[in-house]
This record gives C-alpha cells, structure tokens and sequence, in this order.
C-alpha cells in the first residue's frame, strides 16, 4: 500500500502534518477521522531522490503570475455572478491551457464540494498560492466580502506584474548585448583561434604571453570543451545551495543594500511592495500584526523580512509602525517614515500606503531605466577592450612576421 503525506485538521482547527500507510485517499480520510481529524490535503509519497528531481524541474511546469491573475480576475466576476464556487472552479479548470494548474484547480474544486473551506483548500498548495493570496481569501470568507478581497488580489497581482515587466524591460538590452558578445567570444575561441595557431606554428613564430594565452585558452576549450561545463554546473550549483542558506541569503541581502544604483532600486521595490502589500492586507480586514507576518514571507530580502518580524512583535507590546520603521532607516527611506506616520495621526494609513505604492513603482521605472543608461555604455566598453586585447593578441604577431618576412 502507498505511504501518503497528509494534512489535516483538528476539531480545534489546530494543523496536522504526517505520514500513514492508507489503500487510496478515501481510506485514509476514514482513519483520520476516527482520530477526530477531517483530511485536507493528501500525496502518495515518492521515493526521495525521485521527488528531489521533480523539485528541480518544477520550473517547467510551474505556474506563471498571468495565469493567476487571469484565475482571479475570472473568479472574482463569476462569484459577482452569483456562480457557486465549485462550479467557478470547474469552469476555471477547463480555460487554463497549464495542466499543472488545471489539476490543481479540480481538485481544489473536490475539496470544497467535501466541505472544505476555500482558504484551507489553497493552503494545500503553497508553491501555486502564496501566504498572501490564502490569508485574503480566508478573510473574504469570514466577513462576506469575497469578491472585494479577489478584486484586490487581482489588482495587487497586476501592479506586481507591471513592476516586474518595467526592471525586465530595462535590462533586456544589456542582457541581449552581453550574450551576442560571449557568443561571438566563444565561436572565436573554437573556430578561428586554433587555425591561427596551427599558422603560427608552421611558421615557428615566436608569440607574446597574450597571445599565448589566447591559443591555450581556445585549444583548451576545444579538447576539454567538458571541464567548462562541469565547472559551471559546480557553480551553479555552489551558489544555489549557498543562496538557499540563512547565512548565503543575508549577504546577499547586504550585497544588494550595498552596491551603488543597485541598492536605490533594491530599496524602491521592497517600499512599493510593502507599501502596496500591506494597504490591500489592511483595507481586507487582516489584522496589523497578522498582515506584517504575512510581509515577512512577500518581501524577497532577508533584512526586510526580519524587519516585518520584528515590528510585528513591537506592535504587539503598542509600539507604532512608524516608530518601528524609524528603527530601519538603513533599508526604508525616511519618507516611508513619515508617511505612515501621517497616516496613523489622521487615521488615513491604507489610502497613504496607496500613494506610497505609486511613488516607489515609477521610481523603480526611473532608477532601472538610469540603470539601464548606465550599463549600455560599460558594456561597450567591456567589448571594445575584449575586441582590442584579441586584436593584439593575434594581430601582432601576424606584423612581426610580415616584418620579418620584408
């Protein structure tokens, strides 16, 4: 029999996560609730190097930030229509063209005709619905205002979508130059170095150390055209598991804070998505202190995230948000500050959040577009010294030879 993964609940409404050897899904719900546990969520569990491969490659089927917009936005308009809920999620499956997601959105769909609640039917797949999104539609479903809190979530999804779009804009040239200029480096050093190097040979030609170089480098790539992978797959790898440790995050956290331009559009884009975060947690009903956990998962540093933390825990002893932040001026500009501040005294917070969220997003415009201007022309000369030294490298001796030739 199959060993299955579970997720359950207690009759307190208290999780409970582990593993029982069960004939299929219905057998194990049947076991859990002689325990007084009803079943949310339930996998055959695999074997572990299996499922270590399928976590690697799930980026090829994972879910993108369109298509969840497209799911809520649709959702939103047939709850407003007064479809029920299953039937909106039958619907919903059947138009998305990711069978990933359309799985998902059937048996989401199962759960809720079981009796499940919306909210704890998400919260079985964290890799497709973020803490954010569960935590807006539990609200939803507590006060009656599901609908509001989709047409949030929509929104918020949309202006995190055009933020993305606008800093992949501005660094798609940069990109596009810099893999025009490795590719034609590569072909060079395949292609055209060894021939010129057989040249040199035949003619017994004595070669400067760059130029030396320059051969080596092209008959290495050549013969051991392997080690190259290798040796970028062992980086890769190096740092995806050094990025995935607490210690690795938090220098590349500082490193992000530190680097000139970097750190200004590092620090617009956690304001814009704190600020825009917290005004939609806020104006949905979730509690100050529960919607600054939730930012704690949202923002991507790890110094914002701990931020969040700890002013979650001040506001708990009647600390104010903006005393807390003030605290923090090394990652939040001062006018974040004293903008929240504002809001507090006047009772406005959320439409000042708003404004906020709108400021830092065109600044992150501006900021990656300057970043942009910036690096067009250090890549031009970043190729025109590549081009210079190969030009020396192999055209000199080529003028020492026609010299000694003459």
């Amino acid at each position: 029999m199959p060993k299955y993964s579970y997720i359950a609940k207690s009759q307190k409404g208290e999780t409970k996560k582990g593993l029982s050897t069960a004939k299929d899904e219905s057998e194990l719900a049947r076991f859990l609730k002689q325990e007084n546990l009803l079943l949310i969520s339930a996998k055959v569990k695999t074997d572990a190097k299996k499922e270590t491969f399928l976590k690697k490659i799930s980026f090829l089927d994972r879910v993108s930030l369109t298509e969840k917009i497209m799911f809520t936005r649709n959702l939103q308009v047939m709850v407003s229509s007064g479809i029920a809920l299953p039937r909106a999620m039958n619907i919903l499956a059947k138009q998305t063209k990711n069978k990933k997601f359309s799985k998902t959105i059937l048996d989401i769909e199962r759960k809720i005709v079981k009796g499940i609640k919306f909210s704890e039917s998400l919260r079985a797949y964290p890799s497709v619905f973020s803490e954010l999104f569960i935590s807006m539609i539990e609200v939803g479903e507590e006060s009656g205002t599901l609908e509001q809190c989709l047409g949030t979530l929509t929104e918020q999804m949309v202006r995190q979508d055009e933020l993305s779009s606008k800093i992949k804009s501005a660094m798609i040239y940069p990109l596009v130059i810099i893999t025009a200029m490795l590719g034609i480096g590569f072909a060079m050093l395949l292609f055209v170095v060894p021939s010129i190097a057989a040249t040199f040979d035949e003619l017994n030609v004595s070669l400067p150390a760059t130029t030396q170089f320059v051969i080596w480098l092209g008959n290495t790539m050549v013969s051991k055209w392997y080690l190259g992978l290798i040796i970028i797959g062992l980086l890769t790898a190096f740092f995806v598991r050094v990025g995935n440790t607490k210690k690795g995050k938090k220098a590349i956290g500082f490193l992000m804070l530190r680097i000139p331009v970097i750190n200004v559009i590092v620090k617009n884009i956690n304001s814009a998505k704190m600020a825009r975060t917290l005004g939609s947690l806020i104006s949905s009903g979730v509690p100050l202190t529960r919607s600054l956990e939730i930012l704690s998962n949202v923002l991507g540093n790890v110094y914002y995230q701990e931020a969040m933390l700890d002013a979650s825990v001040k506001i708990q002893k009647g600390i104010k948000l903006s005393d807390v932040l003030e605290t923090y001026q090394n990652i939040f500009p001062i006018l974040v500050v004293q903008m929240i501040a504002v809001g507090e005294e006047t009772g406005a917070t959320v439409s000042i959040l708003g404004k906020l969220a709108d400021f830092f997003e065109k600044e992150v415009a501006n900021a990656t577009n300057n970043l942009a201007a910036i690096v067009e022309p250090l890549v031009m000369l970043l190729i025109g010294g590549a081009v210079g030294f190969f030009a020396i490298s192999m055209v000199q001796p080529m003028y020492s030879m026609l010299g000694a030739i003459e």
